[in-house]
């Protein structure tokens, strides 16, 4: 590691007002490394084969439009982004449903208390059955 604060004027081309062949030559040797670099740094090889499954991931979340479009190699990153896309949709689902089921739960305990129904009385049902039950049980015993 480098020391210092000017080690990167190393680096960068000088801009000087100084028109000599060489310096030229270096600074396009510099630009067309910078874009190959820049070329480089934005291209994602696509090196994945994807599944039956990522490949129904890839078209729930939109990024294909059929099944057919989808090409034999694909990025890891896309895979990823859709997988998460995916998620966020499932989670969007499942709190949709969760509070669907709360209506529904709402709904039902409204029936029940015009029934004149309530876990207390059917817990007291239930026990004074077992009770009886129980009852016949030591009589049938007793004979």
């Amino acid at each position: 590691m480098r020391s210092g604060w000017g080690w990167w004027k190393q680096r960068v081309p000088s801009s000087g007002s100084g028109s000599s062949a060489g310096s030229s030559c270096e600074q396009g040797r510099h630009q067309q490394q910078v874009q190959a670099l820049a070329g480089k740094v934005h291209r994602v090889p696509a090196e994945h084969k994807p599944s039956q499954f990522d490949k129904k991931i890839l078209l729930w979340t939109g990024r294909f439009k059929a099944m057919e479009d989808i090409p034999p190699l694909i990025p890891r990153e896309m895979i990823d982004a859709a997988r998460n896309k995916a998620r966020v949709k499932a989670c969007y689902i499942m709190i949709g449903l969760t509070i669907i089921a709360c209506f529904a739960v709402i709904a039902s305990a409204k029936r029940a208390v015009e029934r004149h129904e309530s876990l207390t009385s059917l817990n007291l049902a239930k026990k004074a059955k077992w009770r009886e039950e129980a009852a016949l049980a030591a009589q049938a015993k007793a004979k």
